[in-house]
């Protein structure tokens, strides 16, 4: 069965579900009112109320039975169980009745507020597609997206989902990217541009060449990090479990002794009195208010998050964006656009310019990095692969490679003193490439990388959230200064290589000041063991790597970096909302507890509290999924 399908028939069990609910809550509560109110026999009444208690509440003696059976004895079924029965036997017929009536009703509103948050998201992240047209043998045929293989040309109507990643071949179209990066401004596609999957065509027709089969496609990654965010429990999530495995057998037993101690040292204390204190007691106890609410609010932050185009991969990143120490940024791709063009090119010793870019395009072929990439972009000529043989590449420095028979060297100055090659450093603002022939220095290559248009904005931003701000960077002194100062940055570390930026990050971590965490934003692949050892790693999902994006415990869909400071502001936005719900309703109970143990408080009273708790705290849970004055 499709998942379509599967959707629709969980969604009307869910609805049935809920009528039966009603029709129970509202049966039994007419039978009740029936029992009080008309005038019949004893023995009829004391059935009606029986009955009454059997319809609103059979569900949860039935669970209650079935834990304890399992070992799960303390939970809220069974403090319901107990406390109604309890009332039963004491002939506190009508109490118990509403008790129950009351807690389903409650149980309904609570499931209900739930579910609407939880649609909230689903529709938000309704990105899946349904099915994708194939060109085959000149006809357009109709497939499931998992069918299709990379390389196939698909088709993308007005109005259709993009279904996989690819590379548009034919046609321009205007996309809806809203889903994905939270976005409301439509985006142009034209030939040669990405498409990326879970995106709407708004207008125009396009051919597709795919990329990435569907299990590795961008929708297919994001609803996978969706379906187990909630999986990862934050710290505080974890405390609420164990307080409760602790709490309820702890309020268990203080009801056991409010009952029998009292009449046995208190004179003239009724045993039936203090029962009904304890009964009252154990309804006031249960921690639904806990229990639901703050999961409620971890996952409406997620969900909150993923409306500005912020993946958070659970709450426990969640938890951790919400205390920021330092935030530490890669440059190329992250601070700037990663879109490197060459901006001089400076031979020497006889060498013309055309020969020198040659031999650097020559020698970086085989490499993806941008400023590979920029080299073979300004070169404008085919390259004749039969020329390059002995390709060695060193991680952050360059490339040596054998070129027509000579031996070319084309990286940073860490590579031109590796191979000991005597030359002055430059000092021009931007990435210098320079370049030795058979151990001789012929040259450099100027490249210059622009800085991304809300990076200054994102930077100003952050430092209102955090102590510090750090820049790690391959790049040169130079280069690497002249970016940190133009953005304010105020540390920053440069000719660093992938396990260097891994021992800097170490060195600020043991800085960090206590209970805060360190946040890491990264693109490239070589970021991935940074982003891993970060306290929260950020990967830039539009123009990230697929190892950093994996690696990361956040991704943000549309690489704005000023998305950063949304996500932290999210994030302590939802733990405040957790701690108003944990101070509230523990402030409450205490409160209400007492006023139950001295006989203040009935035993409908004490269910009106319970439930209301219940209901403002996942209605206040529910704010967290409001995230339109948080961004800058």
């Amino acid at each position: 069965m499709c998942n379509h399908c599967t959707g629709n028939h969980n969604h009307k069990d869910e609805h049935k579900n809920e009528i039966l609910t009603l029709t129970r809550i509202s049966a039994a509560f007419l039978i009740l009112l029936s029992a009080i109110f008309l005038n019949i026999p004893h023995d009829i009444k004391i059935c009606c109320f029986l009955f009454a208690y059997l319809i609103a509440g059979y569900d949860i003696l039935y669970s209650a039975i079935k834990n304890i059976l399992r070992g799960k004895v303390f939970d809220e079924n069974f403090l319901m169980g107990l406390a109604t029965l309890g009332a039963l036997a004491i002939k506190e017929y009508p109490e118990a009745v509403m008790v129950m009536v009351l807690y389903q009703l409650g149980e309904y509103f609570q499931h209900r507020a739930v579910k609407k948050s939880r649609r909230s998201i689903l529709d938000l992240m309704d990105i899946r597609p349904d099915y994708a047209y194939k060109e085959e043998n000149g006809k357009i045929i109709k497939h499931s997206p998992e069918e299709i293989n990379t390389g196939d040309i698909i088709l993308v109507k007005t109005g259709e989902k993009i279904p996989l990643d690819g590379i548009v071949t034919e046609g321009s179209a205007i996309i809806d990217t809203a889903a994905l990066t939270g976005e409301s401004v439509p985006k142009t596609l034209k030939t040669g541009d990405t498409a990326i999957s879970g995106c709407i065509n708004t207008n125009g027709v396009i051919k597709i060449r795919v990329t990435k089969q569907y299990g590795e496609s961008t929708v297919s990654k994001i609803l996978k990090l969706i379906e187990h965010a909630s999986s990862k429990k934050s710290k505080t999530e974890n405390f609420i479990t164990r307080f409760a495995r602790y709490y309820t057998p702890a309020v268990v037993a203080a009801a056991v002794i409010l009952a029998v101690l009292p009449p046995l040292f208190l004179p003239d204390a009724q045993f039936g009195v203090w029962l009904k204190r304890a009964l009252t007691f154990l309804v006031i106890s249960c921690p639904c208010a806990l229990v639901i609410s703050i999961p409620l609010s971890f996952f409406g932050g997620i969900g909150g998050a993923s409306k500005c185009g912020i993946l958070i991969k659970g709450s426990n990143y969640l938890e951790a964006l919400s205390r920021p120490d330092s935030v530490v940024f890669d440059k190329t791709g992250t601070l700037t656009k990663g879109s490197f063009e060459v901006t001089k090119i400076c031979p020497q010793d006889g060498i013309s310019e055309n020969q020198l870019i040659e031999y650097a395009a020559y020698a970086e072929n085989y490499s993806n990095h941008p400023i590979a990439m920029s080299l073979k972009k300004a070169y404008k000529k085919d390259i004749d692969t039969s020329k390059i043989s002995n390709i060695s590449e060193f991680a952050g420095n360059g490339v040596k490679a054998d070129v027509n028979g000579a031996e070319i060297l084309s990286g940073n100055l860490a590579l031109m003193k590796k191979f000991q090659i005597n030359l002055s450093e430059q000092s021009d603002e931007g990435t210098v490439v320079y370049c030795a022939k058979d151990r001789k220095y012929i040259g450099y290559v100027l490249i210059s990388d622009e800085i991304k248009e809300d990076t200054p904005l994102a930077i100003k931003a952050l430092k209102k959230v955090v102590r510090n701000t750090v820049m790690l960077t391959g790049d040169s002194e130079t280069a690497a200064k002249k970016t940190a100062e133009k953005l304010g940055i105020q540390r920053f570390y440069s000719q660093l290589l992938p396990q260097d930026k891994v021992e800097k990050l170490e060195d600020i971590i043991s800085e960090k000041q206590k209970d805060k965490n360190v946040i890491f934003i990264g693109d490239g692949i070589n970021d991935a063991p940074v982003l891993t050892r970060a306290d929260v790693g950020i990967a830039m999902g539009a123009m990230g790597s697929d190892a950093a994006i994996e690696a990361a415990d956040v991704v943000i869909m549309d690489d704005k970096l000023s998305k950063i400071y949304t996500a932290v502001k999210i994030a302590q936005k939802t733990m405040l909302i957790v701690k108003q719900n944990i101070i509230f309703a523990l402030g409450v109970k205490a409160l209400f507890l007492l006023l139950g143990a001295f006989g203040f408080m009935t035993m409908w009273g004490a269910v009106f509290a319970d439930v209301g708790v219940a209901l403002l705290a996942v209605l206040n849970s529910l704010r967290s999924l409001r995230v339109k004055n948080i961004q800058i």
